[in-house]
């Protein structure tokens, strides 16, 4: 199996918080759609031999763009690389562009899957962050959501807020769960370069929580999703059984994947090839037969510590069995350590994190990345 990733590089307005590739002038919009189609005719190729389980239109705000163009790129897959009929294709959408005609248009174009963007269900909250949308359209999209008949949902909430209480991500919970949503993703807010919350926390005017703040609205999210009867399947992602995102699953399982549009990543044969940010330069690249991308092949030191990074932080762990280099053979005291703690369990040949060692996923992956000697 192998994954289509679809980036659409443009957004209504700009979230205080985040720093993907976007732009809130549509003025590139017909050329970097035509680029973006161009560069999946001539690279489809790439994927010869492995059928597509998925495609996932992420951005950005994939949304704002009309369904036809959405169905545009889905038929253009279908026509250049064997599709699974099974496949899941999701759509990243924001609450306000969600009504029933676009929901009709989303799921006769081929979208199976819907992700949207809800972040908060406070109205001060969703200003703080810059979003395009109000409480009200949230409450309005997941009814819409919920009946629409999709073969599933998901949606996304945002914790660690300045000034966030225990009872208030309560509620944001409750206000989550109220709609039967058989798949919730929650991330804590970071503190990205160049956004207007980091200036904003360099000023001084916004000051973030602590670890053990954040730590603590992490721990009680895992419970009540455990509660609702929600799978912690990845740090950041709960589902029911039978709507975890497949698409996503792919990326921690290494499965490959093409990454379509400006800034988009992709994972083939051992290389990561990532695409230039910048619309113009994307757009003008294409269409110039120009280099547009840059790209590395990866040592197998560097694809086992993926391998590691992205392992560790599902339910499933890491098989050692399936890595290029042991990493028991150069961290075998770090994980007797982890082990010993508590923070990590071995299953056969895999290594799983506990509920523990969850919040520390990252620095426990990193403590036992192996030795690159290239």
């Amino acid at each position: 199996m192998s994954g289509l990733y679809i980036h659409i590089p443009f957004c209504r307005k700009a979230c205080t918080y985040c720093d993907f590739h976007f732009s809130t002038s549509l003025k590139t919009r017909e050329a970097v759609l035509a680029a973006m189609q161009r560069e999946l005719e001539v690279r489809a190729m790439e994927l010869a031999g492995a059928p597509l389980g998925t495609i996932y239109f992420g951005g950005g705000t994939p949304s704002l763009m009309e369904p036809d163009a959405i169905a545009g790129f889905i038929d253009q897959a279908r026509r250049l690389v064997r599709v699974e009929e099974s496949a899941e294709v999701t759509l990243e959408v924001n609450p306000d562009d969600v009504d029933e005609l676009r929901l009709s248009a989303w799921k006769a174009a081929g979208i199976t899957r819907l992700s949207i963007g809800i972040q908060s269900f406070r109205e001060e909250r969703l200003r703080f962050m810059g979003r395009a949308h109000t409480a009200e359209q949230s409450d309005h999209a997941l009814q819409l959501i919920a009946g629409a008949g999709f073969a599933s949902w998901t949606l996304d909430l945002i914790y660690g807020l300045p000034g966030m209480t225990l009872e208030e991500w309560d509620a944001q919970i409750d206000a989550a769960l109220a709609m039967g949503t058989p798949h919730i993703s929650a991330y804590c807010l970071t503190v990205e370069e160049k956004t207007t919350l980091a200036h904003r926390v360099k000023a001084g005017d916004v000051v973030m929580p602590n670890d053990a703040d954040q730590a603590a609205q992490f721990q009680r999210l895992i419970e009540r999703m455990e509660q609702a009867g929600l799978v912690h399947y990845e740090i950041s992602n709960f589902g029911r059984e039978g709507h975890f995102s497949r698409h996503n699953t792919s990326y921690w399982h290494g499965v490959p994947y093409l990454g379509i549009g400006p800034s988009a990543h992709s994972f083939i044969g051992g290389v990561r090839r990532w695409n230039v940010a910048h619309n113009v330069r994307y757009a003008k690249g294409v269409e110039e037969g120009a280099t547009y991308w840059q790209e590395e092949t990866l040592t197998p030191a560097q694809r086992t510590n993926e391998r590691l990074m992205t392992g560790l932080r599902t339910m499933w762990g890491v098989d050692l069995s399936t890595l290029e280099v042991d990493p028991e053979k150069e961290n075998a005291p770090l994980i007797a350590h982890y082990l010993a703690r508590g923070d990590m369990e071995r299953r056969g040949t895999r290594l799983v994190l506990t509920r523990q060692g969850r919040a520390f996923a990252d620095r426990i992956a990193s403590d036992l990345f192996v030795a690159d000697d290239r």
